[in-house]
């Protein structure tokens, strides 16, 4: 090999390994938000997160759906993001209540018998961010259901529907709060 054909080309490899590495730095340097893989995008100066406990005022009531939604809300957030959980007066803080929990047919068959039942669940919320009242939001519905066949039992699905519902409104609850596309 030629080692004067070799040393410009290494010239040239080392200039740009060095300006993409001082582009990349800089780019770093100069953004306000932090962004995550989940799409959040969180001011830097957020560094806590309250959520209330959600108090199931539905009608219908199960006994365990209240504690079962603010634990999911929570480890949702502290899993998605590097928010700090504290009981009160977060940076960010949910509050709100399950006002919805009803199963209704769908599917209507020629017998007027339901095919199918749908299992909805609501929740109001409100949302404070103490770093930006801009992107507050109170007495917000969020509305997910799930559908089972009318030949199953509820008690014997109710678990994994109210499960794969939580999951839907919780996804729904932290777009609308922290991913502001």
């Amino acid at each position: 090999m030629n080692s004067l054909s070799d040393k410009p080309i290494r010239k040239i490899v080392n200039r740009i390994t060095w300006y993409l590495f001082f582009f990349l730095l800089l780019a770093q340097n100069s953004c306000r938000m932090s962004y995550s893989f989940t799409g959040a995008s969180i001011s830097p100066d957020v560094k806590t997160v309250s959520i209330q406990y959600f108090a199931n005022n539905a009608s219908l009531v199960v006994p365990t759906l209240s504690r079962v939604f603010t634990d999911a809300l929570k480890d949702y957030f502290t899993s998605q993001t590097n928010l700090i959980l504290v009981d009160r007066n977060g940076d960010l803080n949910l509050e709100g209540a399950i006002t919805g929990y009803s199963v209704q047919p769908i599917a209507i068959q020629g017998n007027e018998t339901a095919a199918q039942n749908r299992l909805t669940i609501s929740v109001t919320v409100k949302f404070t961010n103490k770093k930006n009242e801009k992107q507050d939001f109170e007495n917000k519905t969020f509305s997910r259901f799930g559908d089972y066949n009318s030949s199953l039992n509820l008690a014997t699905v109710q678990d994994q529907l109210i499960k794969d519902i939580n999951d839907a409104l919780i996804q729904d609850i932290f777009n609308q709060a922290v991913v502001n596309w």
